[in-house]
């Protein structure tokens, strides 16, 4: 058995009834909603404003009903319309950066997944100390700008799609940014990045064993960023500037990859670390992650950063992707948690799925 997340209050809206798969409508709600309907749940979108036409565009991921709010951070303010409707939140980048991890925690609506992991993720130090303290290799944080001695990427907290990260050639280059919020300097490493798309199960019984659950690899992504996409590289920076033109690391859209077979044993080996002690820090994760990262030229895999939660990488794998269909032929990630609500609905563990 796994670790119970909900308590009975909080899964009592949903006592004898079907869940309704909510979501934000935007980030990865088509897929959410797809999966969601293939498996014959309800769906519910909580737009911001009027309902967005272009689901009109894509029937089979349109939600059933849409719950307007007048900004995202109001989603708060609507737990009883969602209790009534029998919701289940599918947490996406868009609760983390526009609702916030404190405010989406407090939330009386039973969500997907552990909860508390949102402010893990939303806050870069403590989002450190958890890899660190798992073993997994990562860049080397500066705590003190003078200390910089090399290449550097600056980031800000929080989901923000790579929005006013900072390049550094060196300690000079870091002199001229001039910081707009809470951030971390972190070591510039050079090497091939890969977006690695996993899904905890604290239910199934076979497969790749971690902790109480199995482990999967459901897809990997790669990102377009902006005006820095493909001239990222060292000295790029300084040419556009010169230029006139200001780089940024803005996330447009995502491209397919995958990993050489030979390295999936490391890749795995990353992200059970990242589970089993995200299981001794606050109850553990479950559901979609994303493990971020840089292969470099010596074959280490060093983790930037983890997502909690689903990630808009996977929108590439709605039809299933060259390691889901190793799973199971034409499953994506959003089909995926419809799977596990429902097969934690039928054994009667939901408390260890929602939180």
């Amino acid at each position: 058995m796994g670790i119970p997340l909900a308590s009975e209050s909080r899964l009592a809206s949903l006592k004898g009834r079907t869940p309704t798969i909510a979501t934000l409508c935007s980030h990865s709600s088509l897929q959410i909603f797809h999966g969601a309907r293939a498996r014959g749940f309800p769906t519910l979108g909580v737009c911001v404003g009027p309902p967005p036409r272009f689901y009109d565009a894509f029937p089979l991921a349109r939600p059933d009903r849409f719950l307007s709010v007048p900004r995202a951070k109001d989603l708060v303010s609507v737990g009883d319309q969602l209790r009534d409707a029998g919701a289940v939140l599918i947490p996406t980048g868009s609760f983390v950066e526009y609702v916030g991890a404190d405010a989406f925690g407090s939330l009386d609506v039973p969500v997907f997944g552990n909860r508390a992991v949102l402010g893990w993720e939303a806050d870069r130090k403590k989002e450190r100390e958890w890899l660190d303290s798992a073993g997994v290799p990562m860049p080397r944080r500066y705590d003190d700008p003078s200390e910089v001695d090399g290449p550097v990427i600056v980031k800000y907290y929080g989901a923000k799609g790579g929005k006013g990260f900072y390049l550094a050639k060196n300690r000079a280059a870091l002199d001229e940014f001039t910081p707009t919020g809470p951030y971390v300097i972190q070591e510039y490493v050079l090497g091939t990045r890969y977006y690695m798309h996993f899904f905890y199960s604290p239910l199934a019984d076979r497969g790749y064993r971690v902790g109480h659950g199995s482990l999967e690899l459901l897809g990997m992504d790669r990102r377009d960023e902006a005006n820095i996409d493909e001239l990222y590289k060292l000295g790029a920076q300084e040419e556009l500037l010169r230029a006139g033109i200001r780089p940024t690391f803005v996330v447009t859209g995502n491209v397919p990859v995958v990993l050489r077979e030979s390295l999936l044993p490391a890749a795995f080996d990353v992200a059970a670390r990242i589970i089993e002690r995200s299981i001794e820090l606050f109850g553990g994760m479950v559901g979609p992650f994303c493990v971020e990262g840089i292969m470099t030229e010596e074959l280490e895999f060093k983790v930037f950063e983890i997502s909690t939660r689903i990630v808009a990488g996977t929108n590439l794998f709605i039809s299933g992707s060259p390691y889901s269909d190793f799973v199971e032929p034409g499953l994506s990630t959003g089909k995926r948690i419809a799977q596990e609500i429902e097969r934690g609905q039928g054994e009667g563990r939901l408390n260890e799925v929602l939180s």
